[in-house]
């Protein structure tokens, strides 16, 4: 390849499965160009969840943020494991990423109106681009890969038929909106696995790891610039320092132990097969979603403390805690085998979770869930310390 060609692309390349275990295969630079955009829309639904909570829409909150909130994960999710395996970075490639990054804008400007107002007609239109896009990658991908055509066949029919569907829905009257969303939403997450099924794409188990950490990181970052816009506008509303410093101490450690607790472990080890791909693959819908909540959440707190907001002092604490603790529970949950979650050693995740949910009871929650995660992080190191300690001994031994 020239060096022309790498730095701006080949026009067109054959769209021919990459090996599984490249060495060296890391994300490009437009994979994570095109995770920043997809944070835009992140940061809409995550904008627009914080005002339902505040104004003390818990219910309606909480459900139009999740389905927004697939919207943009599923979307983000099926680009990463398709380029895992055929990212022939030519000008074809290209241009379709750029309509998908087209679409996730549009769904980050239709994502307040989806989640407030139940008109999910900007979104769906949004999503639908991104779809559409990634039919004609699969098509492509048929057509130059001979041995995993009837995968990337059944891959381009089955997002195509939902497709559909998802445009019927929205000439379908008010009251069938929940139910048929969650039949699509069925619908897709029922294609991977079938269209896997007939023979498996070769996505590269430590580039996956990477994308998802990569996104995970960014979200995190997103909850951090949530969380000092409301620290400034509180601020500005001449509260003072002292007021919120007990919820900026606290929101920092909590975001700062969420992060470590995260990449401490080794996941393209997780990454054996189709089932634990899956796995991972879906359980990181409420891994993301609830890394972005925690941001929102720590908005509310920060302008419940200033006396803005609908919510009572334990609502308002639940906002954050919640979120947290789902965080915790996934990541320990995709980050070990079925064995290990037996093993007595990790019933200090399982414990952590209990302790920061019950402070949500506390006159100082977030201070107190921020002590929590440290000390679980402190926890996972002794543990990992001394299991590593013991198979030194073990190995001194034979």
């Amino acid at each position: 390849m020239s060096q022309s060609q790498s730095a701006f692309g080949a026009w067109h390349r054959p769209m021919v499965a990459r090996p599984a275990h490249e060495r060296h295969r890391t994300a490009t630079a437009l994979e994570l160009f095109f995770d920043l955009c997809f944070v835009t829309a992140v940061a809409q639904a995550s904008a627009a969840f914080e005002h339902e909570l505040a104004e003390g829409h818990i219910g309606h909150g909480v459900l139009g943020y999740a389905m927004v909130f697939f919207a943009i994960w599923w979307a983000w999710m099926n680009f990463t494991w398709f380029a895992s395996a055929y990212d022939t970075d030519d000008v074809p490639y290209r241009l379709l990423t750029l309509v998908q990054i087209a679409g996730a804008l549009v769904v980050a400007a239709g994502a307040a109106e989806a989640l407030q107002q139940e008109d999910f007609t900007v979104i769906t239109w949004g999503y639908v681009i991104m779809r559409l896009a990634m039919v004609t990658q699969w098509l492509r991908a048929a057509r130059s890969d001979p041995e995993r055509r009837r995968s990337c066949v059944r891959y381009a029919v089955g997002i195509l038929i939902v497709q559909v569907g998802w445009v019927a829905r929205l000439a379908l009257p008010e009251d069938w909106g929940l139910p048929t969303f969650a039949v699509l939403v069925l619908a897709e997450i029922a294609v991977p696995a079938w269209a896997e099924s007939a023979a498996m794409t070769t996505w590269h188990p430590h580039h996956i790891a990477e994308r998802y950490g990569l996104f995970t990181l960014i979200v995190l970052g997103e909850t951090m610039t949530a969380a000092t816009a409301a620290v400034r506008t509180a601020l500005d509303d001449e509260a003072g320092l002292g007021d919120i410093a007990t919820l900026v101490v606290g929101g920092v450690l909590t975001v700062f132990a969420l992060w470590w607790l995260y990449f401490s472990q080794n996941a393209p080890q997780r990454l054996t097969g189709l089932k634990a791909a899956l796995l991972w693959g879906y359980g990181h819908y409420l891994v993301f979603a609830s890394a972005a909540a925690v941001g929102a959440g720590l908005a509310v707190n920060v302008a419940h403390t200033t006396g803005h907001g609908h919510l009572s002092d334990h609502a308002a604490a639940a906002t954050f805690t919640v979120p947290v603790a789902v965080f915790i529970t996934l990541v320990w949950l995709l980050h070990h085998r079925t064995e290990e979650l037996r093993s007595r050693n990790d019933l200090i995740h399982p414990a952590a979770v209990l302790a920061v949910l019950a402070v949500t009871f506390t006159p100082a929650p977030v201070l107190a869930t921020g002590l929590l995660a440290a000390a679980l992080v402190a926890a996972t190191l002794v543990v990992a310390a001394r299991a590593r300690g013991g198979t030194d001994l073990s190995k001194s031994s034979m």
